[in-house]
């Protein structure tokens, strides 16, 4: 829900984009913006009637998520720093909701580890929009510079990194070979970022690098192995 109001809101914009005018189903005219519509009334009438029936501990989530969406999108994303840091706290947002439906408590190492992390997709994000397009893409990045969104991105790299390490030393020792396997996917990912002139869409850098996936698949079955 939260992309179809936001591509909604920017389609002028992302038309102008020499990516996004011809990978957005609005900007690039494979959608229009009606059917948008009735799909987003739809799915909100979907989650929220879902939600209420099987999940009501979930209502209070899916409405900070939304509301930090449509806060976004009208008012935050022009804001230097706060566009960031709203881009992590809505994955911090979708981990919390995630626990709630299959009933795990997660520990408070694992919503620090993720905000960071997701501030340092973010930042890079940023960093390559300026590189690759320049401020005119999105009207917040007038207000960054490469060599700033650069140092946002190894600081929220090395939190991330602190974060999960402190995770796994208090709460789960039997993982600390993991560690090694995070900080190769940070570095891989950031060699990607450099080698290769991506990182705009942080999806698109993972499922296009095998080793990147390999790291990711070894992770998952490490930590399976040793937690089951």
């Amino acid at each position: 829900m939260g992309y179809i109001i936001n591509d909604i809101h920017d389609i002028e914009r992302d038309r102008l984009h020499p990516e996004k005018s011809t990978s957005r189903p609005l900007a690039s005219g494979k959608l229009s913006i009606r059917v948008a519509q009735l799909v987003l009334v739809l799915l909100l009438f979907l989650v929220v009637g879902f939600g209420a029936v099987f999940f009501p501990k979930l209502l209070f989530v899916l409405s900070a998520y939304l509301a930090l969406v449509v806060a976004y999108t009208y008012v935050l994303k022009f804001q230097p720093i706060l566009d960031i840091f709203t881009i992590a706290i809505g994955f911090v947002l979708r981990i919390y909701a995630g626990a709630l439906v299959i009933s795990v408590p997660v520990s408070p190492w694992t919503f620090v580890t993720t905000f960071m992390l997701a501030l340092f997709l973010a930042s890079i994000k940023r960093r390559q929009e300026l590189k690759l397009v320049g401020d005119e893409s999105r009207p917040v990045l007038k207000y960054y510079s490469e060599a700033l969104v650069t140092r946002f991105a190894e600081m929220s790299a090395t939190g991330a990194l602190i974060c999960y390490s402190l995770f796994v030393l208090s709460e789960r020792p039997e993982l600390i070979i993991t560690i090694p396997v995070v900080l190769y996917g940070l570095f891989r990912y950031w060699y990607v970022v450099e080698s290769q002139d991506v990182g705009e869409s942080p999806t698109d850098v993972l499922l296009k690098d095998w080793p990147l996936i390999i790291t990711v698949v070894v992770w998952v079955l490490i930590s399976a192995f040793k937690i089951l």
